[in-house]
């Protein structure tokens, strides 16, 4: 493990004092790693030296962590987050989006490029990672856009990008409506050798939606939005990787026919990965009835139970790797207007673990060991270190109580906007600590360190 690539190696983090702590008794939790049981968990000088029996660790020299009841996972990845920055930052920035994947368990984050103006050029990827070199709680990786002002027209200089730090190309906010552009695109990232995050909607098909297209919106009078939408554009796209033998990630898959193509385009040998957010793995579209669209207006929109029963299935069978939360935060000021007036967009990250653990495991309707696996699994697709408990691995811990209720939103945000689709919910379920990077990031503030005995 010592010659391992590290989160660290490749993405850009704010440099600080390596962790070294115990954590006492805590049971851990690593699918992938095997690693199922109570340990004591040493980390030194930044690094997971050791699972220790019990109570049995030398803790010399380090803080010592009372974690018994408590869960310690690999720390959590998104591979879609929308820090807002350049352009935005009243919305959010790369201080307090970082601080907001900190308090939510994440270890590393991917931040899209639909900025103001969009990360298209190596001077903007080298100013962003500038700033989280100075400013970033976790590891920050910058996707850089597709085309050149997202405009869908020409090409950016991907190879450029990518030499200057860049971690994946993404036109994410809009979809790559031409095929030929696309095509061109697939043909070029082989030469870039990074993956393209693809958010997939028929503008044509989509025009003038603002929700589901179904039951709801035709009893609410609102413009519906078909879920083939989205399934057609995930068709082409695969089939133009599958041509060009290039390879793709759909973001934010929300409907069931998209699903049937993915699982299809796997079992046909093309290279395609796929994320789902928690608010499609956990809502519906009988949320739009209230009207509220800072909770539930989104891209894509929330879809119908048959739809949220698909992407659960496809969670647990592979067909979806990992859940991204398409944190998007938005001023209030785009939200408090008629639903059709709204921006789309809601936050997630301080909130996916509880909500996923109180919606879906708590229930029975998925594993602990499947989330967490599923939580940490958004690295791969890009190429970056997966977080893990292994011994001798960079340490990047998600230290939980499973059982700590609280209500999202009582205490404000770390982010610097609310419009939470959790907002007034009580969750169960709470990330205490967050180590990223070989660093503490993040500590509830009415945790207790207490010292073991």
């Amino acid at each position: 493990m010592s010659g391992a690539i590290n989160l660290t190696d490749v993405l850009d983090v704010r440099a600080g004092e390596p962790a070294d702590l115990v954590l006492r008794r805590a049971t851990l939790l690593d699918p992938v790693a095997g690693i199922d049981g109570v340990h004591d968990l040493v980390i030194r000088d930044g690094r997971i030296a050791e699972l220790a029996p019990p109570g049995g660790a030398d803790a010399t020299d380090v803080e010592e962590v009372d974690a018994e009841g408590l869960h310690a996972f690999p720390a959590f990845f998104d591979p879609h987050v929308h820090l807002r920055t350049p352009g935005q930052e009243h919305k959010e920035d790369v201080e307090t989006g970082t601080r907001s994947a900190a308090a939510g368990g994440y270890c590393g984050i991917i931040a899209m490029a639909n900025t103001a103006p969009p990360v298209d050029d190596v001077s903007a990827v080298t100013a962003l990672r500038e700033q989280a070199r100075a400013q970033a709680s976790v590891p920050v990786g910058f996707a850089a856009t597709v085309t050149v002002g997202m405009k869908g027209e020409d090409l950016t200089e991907m190879v450029e990008l990518r030499d200057a730090g860049a971690v994946a190309f993404t036109d994410d906010g809009l979809p790559i409506a031409s095929a030929r552009i696309m095509r061109r695109a697939l043909q070029y990232q082989k030469l870039a050798g990074l993956n393209i995050a693809l958010h997939e909607q028929d503008p044509d098909l989509s025009a003038g939606g603002v929700m589901h297209e179904g039951a709801v919106s035709a009893a609410l009078g609102l413009g519906g939005w078909p879920s083939v939408a989205e399934s057609t554009m995930i068709a082409r796209d695969c089939a133009l990787a599958a041509y060009e033998d290039a390879r793709i990630h759909v973001q934010h898959l929300s409907a069931v026919e998209s699903i049937d193509v993915v699982r299809a385009a796997k079992a046909a040998g093309v290279l395609v990965s796929a994320e789902a957010s928690p608010h499609h793995l956990c809502l519906t579209d009988e949320e739009v009835r209230s009207l509220d669209p800072s909770r539930f207006k989104m891209n894509p929109p929330l879809r119908h139970e048959t739809d949220r029963q698909a992407l659960i299935a496809a969670l647990r069978d592979g067909t979806i790797e990992c859940i991204a939360t398409d944190h998007a935060p938005h001023h209030a000021d785009e939200k408090e207007v008629p639903f059709e007036q709204a921006a789309f967009g809601v936050t997630g990250l301080e909130t996916a673990f509880a909500a996923l653990h109180t919606w879906l495991v708590m229930p029975g309707v998925i594993g602990l060991g499947l989330l967490v696996e599923r939580l940490s699994g958004g690295a791969a697709p890009f190429d970056l270190p997966r977080p893990t408990l292994a011994p001798g691995s960079e340490a990047n811990v998600a230290l939980c109580d499973l059982s700590a209720e609280w209500t999202v939103g009582e205490d404000g945000y770390e982010s610097r906007s609310s419009n939470s689709w959790c907002e007034g919910k009580t969750l169960t379920g709470r990330v205490l600590v967050t180590v990223a990077g070989g660093q503490v990031a993040y500590r509830l503030r009415s945790f207790s360190l207490g010292v073991a005995q």
